[in-house]
């Protein structure tokens, strides 16, 4: 562990290169909660571990400091994993393998996990230094953030003494967040029935999408890989004859997928229709995404006829409906703010098993009805097909609060150390301010962090000189908070 000596600020970057050598996706948390607590307990500061994973370290105020009103610094501990098709990387165990190339730093074939790994290492740099200026902190590493906002969900904020909370789960430099969409995850099942069929079986996939967090980069208009996949299955059936055996596609469901494979069996002598109709399709997606997914690619690869067991026509039917007309993207924009998404959903993870097919959608919005109105939506189109449909995950919104010292003297801090006033804004995206705002009365919170840049991609890169000055600033924001 010795990539990161060196780089400053180097406590920052040493807590970030510990916790990287520790897997921590989501609902594999155990590893990294104990280094937690191991780290405040070397350190003689009070710990609150708490049933849902979570876990709070209490520090005293500074000198000068010890009676002023405590601030709540705040990360989530979870990342989400993914990586490439051609990675052979294990989450559950291995390390990640941190790379730096000039001023970003990366991981090989997988997500960095600065999201919010970053977040959570400045804060134990902050436990770690005996020479900062602050008051009574309390640290609050919260648990599977990623999966639904779970530990917060679950943290008993009675314990809280502190009014005033510093997110640390932002991804942009200069920018203040106030205010968050809030989301729920619909978790669609449907019935499917197989029968036993000799054909040519035939691999499809579809990659080189850029992918990226389906909140804060839904606006970019990406390509879905998991819509991509309905459309090239509709295409097909108008070229010739074939049996679905199995559509796959994505990672998460905060995750616009970026591949997804399909598996058909036809008859052999249709094999160069079926190739002819995926060259088809390849070039009119490119086109179509020109300028946004310029490295699209659909490939086909047989094997050798045999028996297989695949869908029937009904159930195939079904499934290809549903991919084809199942809401994803962004739904509507803000009157309110201008540039704002307000209500957006992503068809995040598909799969197909021995008796049914499932997906998974992610939506989210900024007014309640919009969220409500799109889980109608879905609802009412899955369950015309056959299929279950059950919520997860819901979260609430975060209003922007006009009235904000704590937002006021970030923002004068920022002035007084850049001379310009920071980006402040709402994002289309969930944050766990949300329930915290809503279970604990007058808290007054904000969100902040560095540049990360493709979140929850294998593409994710962390800015170095970002994090440099975010700590400076950070550090500055406390000092002022007496």
């Amino acid at each position: 562990m010795d990539l990161l000596t060196g780089l400053e600020p180097d406590r920052v970057f040493y807590f970030f290169e510990a916790i990287s050598d520790i897997p921590r996706g989501s609902g594999n948390t155990g590893a990294v909660r104990q280094y937690l607590i191991q780290f405040a307990e070397e350190r003689g500061l009070d710990v609150m571990p708490d049933e849902a994973g979570n876990v709070l370290i209490r520090k005293n105020g500074s000198a000068g400091y010890e009676n002023s009103p405590a601030v709540i610094l705040q990360a989530h501990m979870d990342m989400v994993c993914v990586k490439t098709s051609d990675s052979d990387h294990d989450f559950n165990v291995d390390p990640l393998d941190l790379f730096l190339e000039e001023d970003m730093l990366y991981a090989d074939r997988t997500s960095l996990g600065a999201d919010d790994g970053i977040g959570v290492a400045m804060i134990l740099a902050v436990l770690d230094d005996e020479s900062l200026a602050h008051p009574p902190i309390e640290a609050l590493f919260t648990n599977d953030e990623e999966i639904g906002l779970l530990g917060a969900a679950a943290f008993d904020t009675s314990v809280l003494k502190g009014r005033r909370m510093i997110n640390l789960d932002s991804e942009k430099e200069g920018e203040l967040t106030c205010g968050c969409a809030g989301g729920e995850c619909l978790y669609c099942v449907l019935p499917v029935e197989k029968i036993r069929m000799k054909g040519l079986p035939v691999l499809i996939t579809i990659s080189g999408l850029k992918g990226g967090h389906s909140g804060t980069e839904i606006s970019l208009w990406r390509a879905n890989a998991n819509k991509l996949a309905g459309r090239l299955l509709n295409e097909i059936d108008n070229a010739a004859a074939f049996s679905l055996e199995s559509v796959a596609g994505g990672e998460k469901d905060n995750a616009i997928p970026t591949e997804a494979r399909i598996r058909i069996v036809i008859d052999e002598d249709d094999f160069q229709a079926v190739s002819k109709a995926i060259d088809g399709f390849e070039r009119a997606i490119r086109r179509e995404y020109r300028g946004i997914e310029d490295d699209i690619r659909v490939r086909a690869e047989k094997g050798n006829t045999h028996k297989i067991d695949v869908l029937d026509m009904d159930s195939q039917d079904k499934v290809i409906s549903l991919l084809l007309c199942l809401p994803d993207g962004v739904l509507q924009m803000s009157g309110a703010v201008p540039g704002m998404v307000q209500t957006s959903c992503n068809l995040g993870v598909i799969r197909t098993g021995d008796s049914e097919f499932a997906c998974t959608i992610n939506s989210r919005s900024s007014v309640s009805s919009g969220m409500a109105a799109t889980a109608l939506m879905i609802r009412s189109l899955a369950e015309k097909a056959g299929a279950a449909v059950r919520s997860g995950g819901a979260y609430p919104g975060w209003d922007f609060r006009d009235h904000s010292p704590l937002r006021d003297t970030m923002v004068e801090v920022y002035k007084e150390m850049y001379g310009e006033e920071p980006r402040v804004c709402t994002i289309h995206a969930g944050l766990e301010c949300g329930l915290f705002v809503s279970s604990v009365r007058g808290l007054d919170v904000v969100s902040m962090g560095c540049d990360v840049m493709n979140i929850h991609t294998v593409s994710e890169r962390l800015s170095i000189s970002s994090t440099a000055r975010t700590w400076d600033y950070l550090k500055e924001i406390l000092a002022k908070l007496k």
